[in-house]
């Protein structure tokens, strides 16, 4: 699937679109990608603020996704954990830009080649329309060669 292709399909992806939840950037060779969450008088939660929820959602999948597409179908990638630090009420559109370099890439494969697993830690910072943080989210994610191209 291409990075526009998939950029599409998930801005009309029900809970990402109910959320205000917007794909605004996916990088042809999928290093980088970059996602807006807007407020709403529907999408704040009581206190006038993004629902938690919504925060964690806009950053879920890139990291495994973006991951998935730059190490090939020899991989077997998937989430392993998450958490989030929540540092500021989120108010108007806040962004969460991710970046996966090639020297990060390559680790990987170099740790995943013996054939056991790798579990990379990514960090993503969630940022409001004047660069304050509001939240900062760590994943952590299960990398290995699927058992047919593992060494004997």
């Amino acid at each position: 699937m291409s990075p526009r292709l998939l950029r599409w399909g998930m801005n009309f992806w029900p809970p990402f679109r109910g959320a205000g939840i917007r794909v605004r950037h996916i990088a042809d060779d999928w290093s980088e990608a970059r996602v807006d969450l807007s407020a709403g008088r529907l999408r704040r939660n009581f206190v006038g603020t993004h629902y938690g929820g919504s925060l964690f959602s806009m950053t879920d999948p890139f990291y495994a996704l973006m991951l998935i597409h730059r190490l090939g179908d020899r991989y077997l990638v998937w989430d392993q954990s998450a958490a989030i630090d929540f540092v500021a009420p989120g108010h108007g559109r806040v962004t969460a830009t991710f970046v996966l370099n090639e020297q990060r890439v390559q680790n990987i494969r170099d740790q995943a080649a013996g054939g056991q697993k790798v579990l990379p830690q990514f960090d993503v910072e969630v940022k409001d329309e004047a660069g304050a943080l509001v939240a900062r989210v760590r994943k952590i994610l299960y990398v290995r060669l699927k058992p047919r191209f593992r060494p004997q």
